[in-house]
């Protein structure tokens, strides 16, 4: 059999065969059982070695396996293709950039199977002059950032976030005013109708409030980050509709304002990931304290805790509401935070919120679509 850096092509290797055994093409046609002709195009490459063909010439050439005719051919059919993949390879990384498709369904960059098209489109999102490493999202803080990577997903959308932010008109933001903002905030968090109103109070107290739908399997609940040093931005997907979830999302991330944090994307923070203990650093401990606090006063919680655990009645929770002015689903919520009633209890007090929040909040989903260009 022929051997060496060459790959023989089956019409060569059956020739140099033939040659070698001192055979003709009609003696080979003729120990096959096939006419000649079909030998002779056997060599020419007018015929394809089939693993019919393969086993006959194997039997025919003592020493030659059927897989060694097949391979043959495969390897012959494969030098007659285009072998020009680059355009292939570099789709392959754009995807592994991004998720193109999902971006595409949103409407974030434009449809295209075009490749050089694609990779302008995604540029352009991302606002850099190179892909070929990820995307870096923009810091502007010296704070240290506690964010490890993203994935594809959850970078996505947080570029989304940014660019709406930037287009949204705001007033000045001041440090001082962050507590006085989180008992406006607060204030709200009573009546599930009053989630309305939170744009229009973040824009007075100077950030940029906004709401983008997560992306299938993000996981993500919030961002808090800065278009520069006064310009600080909130964006909540909503992914799970519940007052609780809300109202508890939007104050971590005020948390993470208040305290300078150069950017926090915050995944499985809501309803039953929350069941799973998971390991958090320093920064995000303290925005989750920070949350729980203004919304329920620790020691209120405790006392509450440990006059009527661990058999919590709805009209106790009620009354607890009340008494604290805020929505039972929010104490609710903290209890299973704490493990203190399982969840998928009293469902009933977790109202849905998104409709009003996106009635008033500049909102990329759920059927509304922004184009690149019409932000």
């Amino acid at each position: 059999m022929t051997d060496g850096p060459h790959k023989p092509t089956p019409g060569e290797a059956i020739k140099a065969e033939l040659d070698r055994l001192g055979m003709t093409q009609a003696d080979l046609a003729r120990l096959m059982g096939r006419y000649t002709p079909e030998v002779n195009n056997l060599i020419s490459g007018k015929r394809s070695v089939t693993p019919e063909i393969a086993v006959e010439l194997s039997a025919a050439i003592l020493g030659t396996t059927p897989e060694y005719w097949l391979e043959l051919e495969v390897s012959r059919q494969l030098s007659l293709i285009p072998h020009d993949v680059a355009d292939i390879k570099r789709r392959v990384q754009l995807y592994q950039l991004a998720p193109v498709r999902e971006m595409e369904k949103r409407g974030w960059i434009k449809a295209t199977n075009d490749v050089t098209s694609l990779e302008a489109e995604l540029k352009t999102f991302f606002g850099v002059a190179s892909l070929e490493n990820a995307p870096a999202f923009p810091l502007v803080m010296r704070k240290t950032d506690p964010l490890t990577e993203n994935n594809p997903l959850q970078r996505a959308w947080c570029f989304r976030a940014r660019r709406l932010a930037e287009e949204l008109p705001i007033g000045g933001f001041e440090d001082r005013r962050m507590d006085a903002l989180k008992r406006e905030l607060r204030i709200l968090a009573a009546y599930p109708g009053e989630a309305r109103r939170v744009p229009d109070l973040m824009r007075e107290f100077g950030i940029r409030f906004i709401v983008v739908q997560h992306l299938p399997g993000s996981k993500v609940d919030g961002a808090a980050f800065w278009i520069d040093e006064h310009s600080p931005a909130i964006v909540l997907s909503l992914r799970h509709d519940r007052i609780d979830n809300f109202w508890f999302t939007l104050l971590h991330e005020c948390a993470h304002i208040q305290h300078r944090d150069a950017i926090s994307v915050d995944t499985d923070m809501g309803v039953e990931e929350r069941e799973q203990p998971k390991m958090k650093n320093d920064i995000e401990r303290r925005a989750d304290e920070d949350a729980a606090a203004a919304l329920i006063p620790p020691a209120e919680l405790e006392s509450f805790i440990r006059r009527i655990g661990p058999i919590y009645a709805k009209s106790n929770i009620i009354q607890f509401a009340h008494r604290m002015k805020i929505h039972p689903g929010i104490i609710v919520g903290q209890l299973q935070h704490r493990s203190e009633v399982k969840f998928g209890a009293n469902r009933e007090m977790f109202p849905k919120i998104r409709e009003h929040v996106v009635s008033t909040a500049l909102t990329d989903g759920w059927g509304v679509e922004l184009s690149p260009d019409s932000e």
